[in-house]
């Protein structure tokens, strides 16, 4: 028999909330991470913004986990004392010609069972935001900002009370497709062991594609191959309080996000980002860019006059692990079971940015469901 029931690699906000959900159908639990602590890549380096779900196609997987984790995450926050902010957010028309863009953001929110948006002309976006400037601005009161290292601290500990076990520094180097499951070989530091599991679940984030190859799944004919994305944020000092809400320009169609937008955090403090920036390679580089700051300020100050330049200074930067290449159309999550390629019991979370932390408690109840239905009677 395989040693454990359930191997989960990568502790990142969604991997912390599949464990948490399949810690509670099974006690046999392990969940590896390469990095020293949990949450040290994507979960820790984005704008920690809850959501409202507007920005998908109808029946896409991020329309539907990103409703449904939003209002999951909410009434978390509210139970177990996790910071949130329900600011709401304004996507701000600049002229009547970007006004089209933002009927089709509320069409599509309304078709996704997005809960109160609304168009707010220019009169009343200056009573809500006397700071922005803008033609008109599609509202979104469901929209909000988080405390994400709590909440993936949440997530662990809930896993852990339920028997779950986590090591860290552990990085997976090989998966090998056995009869009873696979065996996986992991290193941490001068110790190497394989574990054998029935099931594993891929929640490797930026490593996800290597990993969905180890046991032998062809990552380009499945268009499992990811793009790094690099994103930079720049804070804004002096000026707190300056706004109430997040503030978004329209996005670009085929963009690789949102466009450098305005985010709170729960402190009160603004900043500006991020932007995207296609890696030719895969290198792995969180240094900031100084000389971006004028571009950060341009961008942001044709929505928002207040800005100088001299206030902006360099902050975190982000990497999406994107399906969606430069200049391509939308593609959503992949959550699936492995089965029909070959591999029972293999379950791949691929392409798993934004809304990832928004959808992050659906996204482990999707999965939860998947290792009921492999585990079947015996859990």
């Amino acid at each position: 028999m395989p040693d454990i029931d359930i191997l989960i690699i990568g502790a990142g906000v969604v991997g912390l909330a599949v464990a948490k959900e399949v810690s509670e159908c099974s006690k046999n639990v392990v969940l590896v991470e390469k990095n020293a602590y949990f949450g040290q890549e994507t979960s820790s380096r984005n704008s920690e913004v809850i959501h409202a779900g507007m920005h998908y196609p109808q029946g896409s997987l991020k329309a539907v986990l990103c409703v449904e984790g939003r209002q999951l995450l909410y009434e978390i926050c509210r139970k177990h004392a996790i910071g949130f902010k329900k600011c709401g957010k304004l996507t701000v028309a600049l002229d009547s010609w970007e006004v089209p863009y933002l009927e089709k953001l509320l069409r599509q929110g309304e078709s996704n069972g997005v809960e109160g948006l609304r168009f707010v002309e220019k009169k009343e976006l200056t009573s809500l935001e006397p700071n922005i400037d803008g033609f008109s601005a599609l509202w979104s009161s469901e929209t909000g900002i988080i405390d994400s290292h709590r909440l993936m601290q949440y997530y662990l500990n809930f896993a852990k009370d339920n028997g779950a076990i986590v090591s860290f520094n552990s990085k997976v180097s090989a998966i090998e497709k056995s009869y009873q499951g696979y065996n996986v070989a992991v290193s941490n530091n001068d110790d190497n062991f394989v574990l054998r599991s029935q099931v594993v679940i891929n929640c490797a984030g930026l490593d996800s594609d290597t990993i969905a190859a180890m046991p032998g799944i062809d990552i380009l004919a499945s268009k499992y191959n990811l793009y790094y994305c690099r994103g930079e944020y720049f804070r804004v000092h002096n000026q707190y309080g300056k706004l109430n809400t997040l503030v978004y320009p329209v996005p670009v169609p085929k963009g690789a996000g949102l466009g450098i937008h305005a985010t709170l955090d729960l402190n009160g403090g603004l900043r500006l980002g991020p932007d995207d920036e296609y890696l030719a390679l895969r290198e792995v580089n969180y240094s900031s860019d100084p000389s971006k700051r004028k571009n950060f300020f341009l961008s942001a100050n044709k929505f928002m006059p207040f800005l100088k330049e001299e206030d902006l200074a360099t902050d975190t930067v982000g990497i999406r692990p994107k399906l969606q290449g430069p200049g391509e159309d939308f593609r959503d999550f992949v959550i699936q079971d492995e089965a029909k390629k070959g591999f029972p019991g293999l379950i791949n979370l691929i392409g798993i940015e934004s809304p990832g932390l928004t959808a992050s408690a659906a996204i482990g109840k999707k999965v939860k469901t998947m290792v009921t239905d492999i585990l079947g009677a015996r859990i």
